[in-house]
């Protein structure tokens, strides 16, 4: 079993963005960016889901994908998951939480 975490400042992905307006497409998908932007305040939902993308590059041991290959998506039941080059990866759960000021992603890979 493999562990990947991260914690990640919402302000800090605030400022990138509002700074470098080639952020956002360099590191989210054009679905990603959709459904953070359908949201009243989108910061912490694009901060949760780097945090995401952290988490999964390190539970897969830093493997040499990039961050816009994996992909965060909010199920029917409300659960992430997560697809890398648009596909399922078996036996990874990912858990997504936010608040004021930071994001948290746990992702656990089960071989």
């Amino acid at each position: 079993m493999e562990l990947g975490v991260d914690l990640v400042e919402i302000g800090r992905i605030k400022s990138l963005a509002r700074r470098n307006p080639k952020f956002l497409p360099r590191v989210f998908s054009a679905h990603e960016i959709a459904y953070c932007k359908s949201k009243k305040n989108p910061w912490p939902h694009f901060a949760v889901r780097f945090a995401a993308k952290e988490a999964v590059y390190k539970a897969l041991g830093k493997a040499e994908v990039p961050l816009t290959a994996i992909s965060v998506k909010r199920g029917k039941d409300g659960r992430p998951s997560v697809k890398i080059h648009g596909k399922p990866v078996r036996g990874l759960k990912l858990s997504l939480s936010h608040g004021r000021e930071h994001a948290v992603a746990f992702a656990v890979l089960s071989r």
